[in-house]
């Protein structure tokens, strides 16, 4: 699916693909995240994922309309209060979508798939 702004002259159209970046790009930003996770972590292995594949460890649900949610599958740094780093991501990956496309971002959840020694 995608997201869609309308404005006074037309439309915007935003793809799952799009949003999944940029929430991967603001949340990789974020002091205590190492790195973004494969979403599909059954097994107990996670891997890290490359920065050309951030939106792998993201998962964005839309609906047509202007309202996203995002998922975001985190590894933390060891040593770090992983509630204010999930405070942290929640709050600029939220500014950041909204900031960048218009959108209006309903929820940010994040899944704390790892710890980084």
């Amino acid at each position: 699916m995608s997201a869609v702004l309308k404005t006074s002259i037309g439309k915007i159209t935003y793809s799952d693909d799009f949003i999944g970046k940029i929430a991967g790009i603001n949340a990789i930003e974020c002091y205590g995240i190492v790195g973004m996770a494969n979403r599909n972590a059954t097994d107990g292995i996670v891997n890290l994922l490359k920065i050309d594949s951030l939106k792998r460890g993201v998962r964005v649900a839309t609906d047509e309309t202007e309202n996203v949610s995002v998922e975001l599958f985190i590894v933390v740094k060891y040593g770090v209060s992983i509630s204010a780093v999930a405070a942290n991501i929640i709050e600029t990956v939220k500014f950041g979508l909204e900031n960048m496309t218009g959108l209006n971002v309903v929820n940010v959840d994040v899944v704390v798939q790892g710890i980084k020694i």
